[in-house]
């Protein structure tokens, strides 16, 4: 049985609908089950219950302090190798990424993977289309974002987990194997561009200094997202690979458009 974590996440719910969709078993585990879900909570051992699993599909439990995160995952780990799950397969971060402020703990977790002693698949995923387009931000006179004319390979939500479901039905195809799953590289211009509105780049130390004044950001998410801004800004994020392609067989979702559409639904008065 494959089962994929935070069921209830974007990337897992789509990556469950995929293997639904080919008709290939899978369970999802989450810390808020729904019906048909089996209940785990990364932060509570005692919950971790694989049993019957034979592949596990483990979508990274960011959203935390890095030692919280590998934490997490090394206790998912444990339980994977006591219940005897044969292989793992693990979405981590691009391989550019590692300028990013929460690269350490994906490259953390992937070498605890292949220190588990278990078949294992990474996947590392670029930055979401989506989330490139939520991150440009609405002005009267268009757009305006810390990006300037920096590139970013991003990819849709949803190719990444087409390429995870394909993964999780074979996983014996593709052990010990690394992909870099990334699409073709969009600039904020290009966003802005799509949507007929103009583009104005502000300096990092604003962006920073508007982040760390929003209540509503987590103390780990300013740097987090100065460390994306300054990463697209000075190119190391605008790489290309055939990988994600190679296990689609199709051509990849048009990453511009998913990003156009993002943005244009937060458009004041959109809704």
């Amino acid at each position: 049985m494959i089962m994929v974590t935070g069921a209830n996440g974007q990337l897992s719910s789509l990556t469950l609908q995929e293997l639904a969709d080919r008709k290939v078993p899978a369970l999802g585990g989450s810390r808020t089950p729904a019906d048909g879900q089996r209940h785990l909570d990364f932060d509570d051992p005692t919950s971790l219950d694989l049993t019957g699993v034979s592949t596990l599909v483990l979508v990274s439990a960011g959203y935390a302090e890095d030692d919280q995160v590998i934490a997490r995952h090394q206790a998912l780990l444990d339980a994977a190798v006591r219940d005897g799950v044969a292989h793992v397969i693990y979405t981590s971060l691009t391989g550019t990424g590692d300028h990013l402020g929460f690269a350490l703990a994906h490259r953390a977790t992937e070498d605890l993977v292949k220190a588990s002693g278990l078949g294992w698949t990474i996947l590392r995923n670029g930055l979401y289309a989506e989330l490139f387009g939520a991150l440009l931000t609405w002005t009267p006179d268009g757009l305006e974002s810390a990006f300037g004319d920096g590139a970013l390979s991003a990819v849709a939500r949803a190719d990444l987990a087409a390429a995870a479901a394909i993964v999780a039905g074979h996983p014996t195809a593709h052990v010990t194997k690394t992909y870099d799953l990334v699409g073709d590289p969009i600039t904020a211009g290009d966003i802005a561009g799509r949507l007929g509105v103009a583009h104005r780049t502000i300096g990092l130390s604003e962006y920073r200094a508007r982040l760390l004044a929003d209540d509503a950001l987590l103390p780990f998410q300013p740097p987090m997202l100065s460390s994306i801004a300054t990463s697209v800004r000075h190119g190391f994020l605008g790489n290309s690979s055939p990988d994600l392609g190679g296990l689609l067989d199709r051509p990849l979702t048009d990453a511009l458009a998913v990003a156009a559409d993002t943005a244009a639904a937060m458009r004041p008065g959109a809704r």
